[in-house]
């Protein structure tokens, strides 16, 4: 698996956020690869569950409090992230 990113469905968007979308997927985007590195770096084989939900966490301890609370993101495709942290395949 490549470097996780963020990308955000433009029909869930209020104008605004549509108009901060890049700047918004960058600072996302960022934040995930930054918890995920963490993550991978101090992982000890502990559950996916259980690294799905730090990755979710740490992600949003990254952000601007105003922008973790508003991300919701799709937690099928985070769970995913954290099997490839899990499996070994981020570098």
């Amino acid at each position: 698996m490549s470097e996780p990113h963020v990308t955000l469905d433009p029909r869930g968007l209020d104008p605004v956020q549509q108009k901060l979308r890049g700047p918004l997927e960058d600072q996302l985007t960022s934040a995930l690869q930054a918890a995920a590195d963490r993550i991978r770096a101090d992982y000890a084989g502990e559950p996916v569950e259980d690294v799905c939900r730090r990755l979710l966490d740490e992600t949003r301890a990254g952000l601007h409090p105003d922008i973790a609370a508003g991300f919701n993101p799709d937690m099928d495709e985070f769970c995913r992230v954290a099997v490839a942290i899990v499996r070994g395949e981020i570098s």
